[in-house]
């Protein structure tokens, strides 16, 4: 209900400053972006064809252009950034937290960020490349800097008076790191527990010793898992020698959750997660064509295999109109369990310990399902078509392939994975290929043996 308000919310400010563009009040429109929050900015230029959108973007005060530019998928990001002159980037970036600068940067197109890259002064640049300096999709791409150290010989007194010193805290913060000279983690604070402490005791009185702490190459989906695990509002990155790096926090991991989310069901339809709606045509036509050629091989390999078996179908008329039936069942059998691998090792709960039983498992389902379906669609065909031979051929194929669907659901995700290739998305081009060329070779083949 609260999302459904929000975009009713969104799509009348949107046309609002349509019908206020249409009319050249540009100062009008130029208020009403100033009254917005910047992530509503951001969706209502998400949700602008080109050309309204660079008209919006002029109009926005370059004072925020920073905060909005966080807010935007890349492509739209990057089609604003490569707009605008490199010293104005370079302005939009400076107050940017460590990981938005570098979600930002690492998208952008190599000749973009080496002109703005260029235009930092040395200080920015160093900034910029250390950010940049951690692999995409681990704790160190994901993570702030923005951390509150404590030294554990200093009394809790201490603390609270360089805290109110300090004037502020970094947003989300809920607890405090200990440190040694070397800035090696030994400990934690709960803010909590600092507040109500004795202010005469140290440091060290109060920490736990045992604190979690990630290490900065960590996948960030295992990152998320560890959030979710143990309710974590924050948690510390460490480098490989145990010393302090950053933080990670949970405004950081529900972007990890909605980017999946989103990345797993633009996969479904071979499409970029981040692909903008309203990018231009033949963008668009070039980045949708890639998998469309994919798909049109893989349907050319079935009809191969169905032009092997010409000279059955040229006798049996019936075979062609039966033919989809198998195929099209397997098809459906072997996404489910592709859906529900996938997932599992999105969770991580599938791992090489359970596999093999995870395996078993599904084939186990394919030849239940294959036993009770086949049986089905035997007694309609052999009912329908007054063919018992042909009943008991297509209930074999359904078997057949089946089994098949779940096997290849079971192991498609496990052996991407290996090759480092997206199951998501193109474990289902590849499934449907497998049952496809299975289920049509199971039922023309048997068909041939036995009924020409």
């Amino acid at each position: 209900m609260a999302e459904a308000l929000v975009s009713k919310y969104v799509q009348t400010q949107l046309r609002t400053l349509n019908a206020a563009l249409v009319n050249g009040q540009f100062v009008s429109v130029r208020k009403l972006l100033l009254e917005l929050p910047p992530s509503d900015v951001a969706h209502i230029l998400e949700s602008s064809p080109s050309r309204t959108r660079d008209e919006l973007w002029e109009l926005i005060d370059s004072d925020f252009h920073g905060d909005i530019l966080e807010e935007l998928s890349d492509d739209v990001r990057n089609g604003i950034i490569t707009k605008m002159l490199p010293a104005n980037v370079v302005d939009a970036l400076e107050e940017m937290d460590t990981d938005d600068l570098a979600e930002t940067l690492s998208s952008l197109p190599e000749p973009v960020l080496a002109d703005i890259l260029d235009s930092m002064d040395a200080q920015d640049r160093l900034r910029a490349e250390q950010a940049l300096s951690y692999g995409e999709e681990t704790a160190g791409f994901i993570m702030n800097t923005d951390t509150i150290t404590l030294r554990p010989d200093v009394t809790i007194d201490v603390v609270l008076r360089y805290i109110r010193l300090k004037g502020e805290l970094p947003e989300n913060t809920d607890t405090f790191y200990v440190v040694n000279r070397t800035d090696n983690l030994v400990g934690i604070i709960p803010v909590a527990r600092l507040l109500t402490a004795d202010t005469d005791d140290k440091v060290s009185d109060v920490m736990d010793e045992e604190s979690e702490a990630i290490p900065v190459n960590m996948p960030d989906d295992e990152v998320a898992s560890l959030f979710e695990r143990y309710n974590w509002l924050s948690a510390p990155v460490v480098d490989e020698n145990n010393r302090l790096v950053g933080r990670i926090t949970i405004d950081d991991v529900v972007d990890i959750i909605r980017e999946d989310a989103e990345h797993s069901m633009m996969s479904m339809a071979g499409l970029d997660d981040d692909e903008d709606t309203f990018a231009p045509v033949m963008q668009s036509t070039k980045r949708r064509s890639v998998w469309l050629a994919v798909n049109l091989v893989t349907a050319l390999m079935a009809a191969m295999v169905s032009d092997l078996f010409e000279a059955t179908l040229s006798q049996m008329a019936v075979l062609a109109i039966l033919n989809t039936i198998v195929p099209s069942m397997g098809g459906v059998a072997g996404n489910q369990t592709l859906t529900l691998v996938i997932r599992g090792m999105a969770l991580g709960h599938v791992n090489a310990n359970n596999s093999r039983w995870l395996i078993s498992k599904e084939i186990s389902i394919g030849f239940l399902n294959g036993a009770i379906w086949a049986v089905l669609i035997a007694s309609v065909i052999a009912l329908w078509k007054q063919d018992y031979m042909l009943g008991v051929i297509i209930a074999f194929a359904m078997m057949v392939n089946m089994i098949a669907a779940a096997l290849a659901g079971a192991t498609l995700p496990m052996i991407m994975k290996r090759l480092k290739i997206d199951p998501a998305l193109a474990g289902s081009v590849i499934l449907t290929t497998i049952t496809d060329v299975v289920g049509i070779f199971a039922f023309l083949g048997t068909a041939t043996l036995f009924l020409i």
